[in-house]
């Protein structure tokens, strides 16, 4: 690891990093929301609205803050979230981020719409990955998919729901900033297929293959309902990190009625503005069984590649073991909602409020009004 990174002891040094390392366009696509970036900001607003309730006098000097997904076993209960364009952030894209994850040990989800494709990237490592699908065409084209990441060892598969129309991102829109040009969509009806996906889709693929199915985008207890009635092995509450339906709510705040929903029959992931060790504690506390971060490792890989994510995961490492000896617990599976609390937050809610020693600059469109 490069000395400078290895100097860096905040989160939020990364991220100041990667601010003067992308330009406007990259950076509003990583950090902004759809219209008025409600949901962006209530993903972090639902975080900073719980307090924990920390037990003492326990004996907390070993502590294994590990934990296991779909037959993987994680350093910490945390992955790479998939994140759509990575290589706008890196050289190398998505397999300098995994090539981090899995120095580390953690796995990583691989977006569809990401660079390089999915063979590419198993190529580049034998970790752990996942694989997440942005559906653009038909039945046989899915299957195809599935097959391959399958073949190649990945070790779930992941569909994602939230996405049946592209939302109003109105950063990118202003600057005329089209994120998705050059994608993968076969052809110029692409997209349509993206909205016309249902439970069918997940049956299809049950009766195909023995994979692991994972449905992204779920935010109510009817639809994590409908998912185990139809056998998916991961509920992954999402809200696209507030990118897509504005004036939803912050997905910690959805893990209560979906855990209960799915009562212990599938693994309940998340993700939407989790950025700490103390997030990931929340996360876990209310019943989720890892969380996915996607900025965050954005914001590292842009600030200094692999060795950037590497020294992310070492300091969200060391916030989460220090969050789980303060509250008084051992394992992750002494988490639980009795260690939390209700509570105001202190500070105006945005990615930016996880690290209140830094400024970041929200917008600045050089003379676009």
């Amino acid at each position: 690891m490069d000395e400078l990174i290895k100097d860096v002891r905040t989160n939020g040094e990364l991220v100041k990093m990667a601010r003067a390392n992308l330009d406007q366009n990259v950076w509003d696509y990583l950090t902004g929301g759809s219209e008025s970036e409600t949901t962006l900001m209530r993903n972090r607003q639902s975080i900073d609205s719980l307090a924990f309730r920390p037990r003492v006098m326990r004996d907390v000097s070993e502590i294994d803050p590990s934990a296991s997904l779909f037959g993987m076993t994680l350093r910490i209960p945390m992955f790479l979230a998939p994140i759509g364009s990575l290589q706008r952030l890196t050289d190398g894209g998505a397999a300098t981020t995994t090539a981090a994850a899995h120095a580390f040990g953690v796995p990583a989800m691989i977006s569809s719409v990401t660079q390089p494709g999915i063979a590419e990237v198993r190529e580049a490592t034998d970790g752990d990955l996942m694989f997440q699908l942005y559906v653009r065409d038909d039945m046989d084209w899915i299957l195809g998919f599935v097959d391959q990441a399958r073949e190649l060892g990945y070790k779930a598969f992941c569909l994602t729901a939230d996405t049946a129309n592209y939302g109003r991102r109105e950063r990118d829109r202003v600057k005329k900033f089209e994120p998705r040009k050059n994608r993968n969509a076969k052809n110029s009806e692409g997209y349509v297929f993206q909205s016309k996906l249902n439970w069918d889709v997940v049956d299809a693929i049950k009766a195909h293959s023995d994979i692991p199915i994972i449905v992204k985008g779920i935010a109510t207890a009817e639809d994590a309902t409908l998912a185990v009635e139809h056998g998916v092995s991961g509920v992954y509450i999402s809200n696209h990190g507030g990118r897509q339906l504005d004036h939803g709510r912050g997905t910690i705040a959805m893990i209560p009625e979906i855990a209960a929903a799915v009562g212990g029959q599938a693994k309940i992931i998340v993700d939407g503005g989790f950025c700490r060790g103390t997030d990931i504690a929340k996360a876990l506390a209310l019943g989720a069984d890892a969380v996915g971060m996607g900025k965050m490792y954005g914001m590292a890989a842009a600030a200094a590649g692999q060795d950037g994510v590497l020294r992310m995961l070492e300091i969200l490492e060391e916030e989460f073991r220090m969050t789980m000896a303060l509250l008084g617990v051992t394992d992750i599976g002494q988490l639980n909602s009795d260690y939390l609390i209700a509570a105001e937050p202190v500070r105006p809610h945005a990615f930016a409020s996880a690290f209140p020693l830094f400024e970041f600059e929200k917008f600045d469109y050089g003379g676009a009004f």
